[in-house]
């Protein structure tokens, strides 16, 4: 069965999410990563959760709220952005809670994703950018299989300085 193991389950977002999502979104320290630049407004949120009954292949991005399987508390999300339907292609984006933080999450949630992508959508391949600064994630792409394609200079602005993005790939070469 795709998206859930023993331990973990990605599911759709529900309106129940608001609130988390509300937090998350409008945590300023994160704007970097996610090109944010300004707080974003519950309607607003409503609207994408609404909209969010759309596939893949209509909005282009698929966004999963990951859940602890034994009780479903949620833990945080992980998307799949950008997608190519001709090229079969997605980037990949993750958010662990800040209390959930270095308890495997955030690996056994790509692994799901990876699985769903390759297996069921027949993604060809994924990606991610990710600052060159964020020892944690670059450790968490390359321990799941990616490797390093490129380096974007300068790319996220964090303050009065720039930060390199490093480019990872996941090829199915099935």
């Amino acid at each position: 069965m795709y998206l859930q193991d023993d331990l973990l389950r990605l599911r759709a977002l529900e309106p129940e999410d608001l609130d988390i999502l509300y937090r998350w979104e409008n945590d300023s320290r994160l704007w970097a990563v996610s090109c944010a630049t300004e707080p974003y407004s519950r309607y607003i949120l409503k609207e994408y959760i609404a909209y969010s009954d759309k596939t893949i292949y209509e909005k282009k991005q698929l966004r999963l709220m990951i859940t602890l399987r034994h009780d479903s508390t949620v833990i945080g999300t992980i998307d799949l952005t950008d997608f190519d339907p001709f090229h079969m292609r997605a980037g990949v984006g993750i958010l662990i809670d800040s209390q959930y933080h270095r308890r495997g999450y955030a690996g056994g949630a790509l692994r799901l994703l990876i699985d769903y992508s390759f297996n069921f959508l027949k993604i060809k391949q994924l990606y991610a950018h990710v600052p060159s600064n964020n020892g944690a994630s670059l450790a968490l792409f390359v321990k799941n299989g990616f490797t390093h394609s490129g380096t974007l200079r300068s790319w996220i602005r964090e303050g009065d300085s720039f930060t390199d993005v490093e480019i990872y790939q996941l090829v199915n070469n099935k």
